[in-house]
């Protein structure tokens, strides 16, 4: 049996089951990318050379795995504090609730689908 109960405007659409697990995904997400980015910080220091010492081409590689690790970490976190704070499942940009479909692909997700321009990460 599927409990239909919301838990604010904020969340409309969103059951509480929907949030518990939209918030154990953003955690596991979390530790993922706080694992990932422990390993590249911990394969630079095994090789004994600062990443600027590797070829050109695995620096650049581990910068932009670091990057993006760092980016949806800090989409990760917000979502969580958003959660938290009872303000999740809004559009930043036109304020619209987002879809609870897209929240469960993108869970991280701070615009809606109708606002398709902006991008995701970054402040």
């Amino acid at each position: 049996m599927v409990n239909h109960q919301t838990i604010s405007d904020h969340t409309a659409r969103l059951s509480l089951q929907d949030l518990a697990a939209l918030r154990d995904n953003l955690q596991e997400q979390r530790r993922f990318r706080e694992d990932q980015l422990r390993r590249l910080a911990a394969a630079a220091s095994r090789t004994g050379r600062p990443l600027q010492q590797h070829s050109p081409a695995r620096t650049q590689v581990d910068h932009t795995l670091a990057a993006c690790a760092r980016m949806v970490l800090t989409d990760v976190e917000a979502a969580l504090d958003r959660i938290a704070e009872g303000r999740y499942g809004h559009c930043h940009r036109c304020r619209r609730t987002i879809d609870r479909d897209r929240l469960m692909i993108v869970p991280q997700a701070r615009y809606c689908a109708r606002c398709p321009h902006v991008p995701e990460a970054g402040p």
